[in-house]
């Protein structure tokens, strides 16, 4: 009985081992093959992709984010098991047991990591969207970023009256509507561009949205089971916009920068008024951004001369919605993904968001 006890125990030390190892050789496996673009370009379009777009159809048939419950069972698990360990040192002050179930938890989360590396952030180190579809943007003038930025106001003036309303004149459109005609939106574009041509499956609504915009964003990726997810309580008229980036992901445009880029060109490209308007409407607050911190007056002048009464009522509620969320929360948020970022080759880190601009001058702008 006693070997028997001493062989049980001696293979739970090796399947500890082997728990914490394993991951940990995977990450440094990653972290040593990462600069090698041609490994990488392979194993992200030959493996990660298929793998993750089977997995994208396979939850796709659940109308519920399983990456926001797979995420909430993993978080509690860990604040379960974490009690325990409190338990365990307090009442029993047994330290071995106590060591074990740590590293066990440690393992978990060395698992996530090194899975998280093999199955997203080996996006980071393979040719850019710009590079795969010979996009090169060049240098422009105040001049030019003022005509493109221009262009997109008329066009989201334009559009704002036709789309659903209320009678207080918001945006009416249901965030529903809009998951269920995403799939669509990339039939144009990707005439254009070949990369984004693969089979589109429905983008997701996060039920914990309104944590989502404490945190300072509008929607995630999960490459775990390949889905789009969106925040649905940021202003709806800026959701159809949203589903359009995070599908960019869906197709491995990693940067944050060109799944903007991406998902507005998307949009405005569409058959859809209201994915238009929306992917106008962001592309615009991006120019914005850009434009003013160059030159106010061109920005305001501008505005006051595109600006109907429908456009400013939703360009003042999103402002307003984000400045009512201004929290240390949300910055720390921003500075950890900005860290997150740029330890994976995103020079920009978080700033990358508003970097989209150069490809929606370059390209809307030689389209005139």
């Amino acid at each position: 009985m006693e070997t028997k006890k001493k062989h049980l125990s001696l293979n739970r030390v090796w399947l500890q081992v082997g728990a914490i190892s394993i991951p940990l050789a995977l990450i440094i496996l990653f972290e040593t093959l990462k600069s090698r673009q041609s490994l990488m370009t392979g194993w992200v379009f030959g493996v990660m992709a298929p793998v993750e777009r089977f997995w994208g159809r396979i939850w796709s048939v659940f109308p519920f984010s399983a990456a926001e419950a797979l995420t909430a069972l993993f978080l509690i698990g860990c604040v379960v098991w974490l009690v325990r360990l409190a338990v365990l040192i307090v009442r029993d002050r047994a330290p071995l047991p106590f060591l074990r179930r740590l590293l066990a938890l440690a393992s978990a989360w060395l698992w996530l990591w090194a899975g998280l590396c093999w199955l997203w952030n080996a996006a980071y180190y393979v040719p850019t969207f710009a590079q795969r579809e010979q996009l090169a943007p060049e240098l422009y003038s105040v001049e030019e970023l003022a005509s493109v930025t221009r262009y997109f106001a008329q066009q989201a003036a334009a559009l704002a009256p036709l789309v659903p309303r209320d009678a207080e004149g918001r945006f009416a459109q249901s965030p529903s509507d809009s998951f269920v005609r995403g799939p669509e939106i990339y039939q144009n574009i990707a005439l254009e561009f070949p990369s984004l041509d693969i089979k589109s499956v429905r983008a997701k609504p996060l039920l914990c949205s309104r944590l989502q915009s404490i945190f300072g964003f509008t929607g995630v990726y999960f490459p775990f089971t390949g889905e789009a997810n969106v925040n649905v309580d940021a202003p709806a008229c800026l959701v159809p916009a949203t589903i359009g980036h995070e599908m960019a992901h869906q197709r491995m445009v990693a940067s944050e920068l060109e799944a903007n880029f991406v998902g507005i060109a998307a949009c405005t490209s569409c058959d859809d008024e209201v994915f238009q308007y929306s992917g106008y409407l962001m592309g615009l607050i991006n120019l914005c951004n850009a434009l003013y911190s160059v030159s106010p007056d061109s920005w305001n002048k501008i505005a006051g001369e595109t600006f109907t009464p429908e456009l400013f009522i939703d360009w003042k509620e999103n402002n307003d919605y984000w400045a009512a969320l201004e929290s240390p929360v949300e910055e720390a948020a921003g500075d950890v993904y900005d860290s997150f970022l740029k330890s994976n080759n995103q020079e920009l880190g978080i700033r990358s968001y508003g970097a989209c601009v150069d490809l929606l001058v370059n390209y809307y702008g030689r389209r005139g």
